[in-house]
């Protein structure tokens, strides 16, 4: 079943395609009209006002619910609004069937806020490992895909993350120390030192593809919600990058991994960010 879903089709059709018109569509339809057009009971915080969560995020993740199972029988979603309401979905992330991984608003502080540094993420995974992903920017007419072992595109053209110039200093982005455990916040403040420019991290998912496309060096996280890191993940390995756990192991999206956990151009890169978070640590 995955493996004919995955099967390459020539052409702008197939379920790859369609899965990214799916994509498009839901936000067509429940982001877009409200970007910038937010009524104030349409903005709810979950866990503070850190956690937001809007009407745009809900029904954007029911819209893609819908028809991303419909495109896949079968398949199952693990959204971050359907896990907020019951955190027993996350679960599906370790069962046999096909799970699609979906952020329906990443960046939701930028969103209410009018920006455009918001996207869309989904991601398509079987047996804990991630397939193929979508990052749309809708704001920004964006859309990045990735399928494992065929490599990135951004709008259709290859991207790769290239390597930093020799003895630069790293751009990166990493989560804010504050918001961590005490031994994740060392860490993480073991990159405040020469050589790395560390700067709090916006949406994860452009934070990944501004890896991919070789724009920032890296990111370093301390939290692992697969909807947050699926997408992006693949994304940045399929455009050459790296990524690994402090301990060095790959990312696990079921979770229980070692964090932080980084994602770096190059595999040169990500051993630097995770020499400093040790040091850290």
């Amino acid at each position: 079943m995955i493996d004919d879903f995955l099967a390459e089709t020539a052409g702008d059709t197939g379920p790859l395609t369609d899965v990214e018109a799916a994509v498009r569509a839901a936000a067509a339809a429940e982001i877009m009209p409200r970007f910038r057009q937010l009524a104030a009971d349409e903005i709810i915080e979950k866990n503070g006002p850190h956690d937001l969560v809007t009407t745009a995020d809900r029904l954007a993740e029911e819209h893609l619910t819908a028809s991303l199972t419909a495109l896949l029988p079968g398949s199952v979603v693990v959204g971050e609004e359907a896990v907020h309401a019951d955190p027993a979905v996350y679960d599906a992330l370790g069962g046999d069937a096909p799970v699609w991984i979906v952020d329906p608003v990443d960046g939701t502080r930028q969103f209410v806020r009018g920006e455009s540094g918001f996207c869309t993420l989904v991601a398509l995974a079987h047996h804990g490992e991630v397939l193929a992903s979508w990052t749309y920017a809708a704001a920004r007419d964006e859309m990045a895909v990735a399928v494992r072992g065929r490599g990135a595109t951004l709008n259709g053209a290859p991207i790769r993350s290239g390597s930093p110039a020799p003895d630069a200093v790293l751009k990166m982005a990493m989560s804010h120390p504050d918001y961590t455990t005490d031994a994740q916040k060392r860490a993480l403040l073991g990159l405040r030192t020469d050589g790395i420019g560390a700067r709090p991290c916006g949406s994860a998912g452009l934070e990944y593809l501004a890896v991919a496309r070789g724009e920032s060096d890296a990111v370093a996280f301390n939290w692992e919600f697969a909807w947050d890191h699926a997408a992006g993940l693949l994304l940045v390995t399929e455009a050459g990058g790296a990524e690994a756990t402090l301990s060095g192991a790959p990312f696990r999206i079921a979770g229980g991994n070692d964090l932080p956990f980084t994602a770096a151009r190059d595999e040169a890169t990500a051993a630097r960010i995770l020499t400093a978070l040790r040091t850290g640590a």
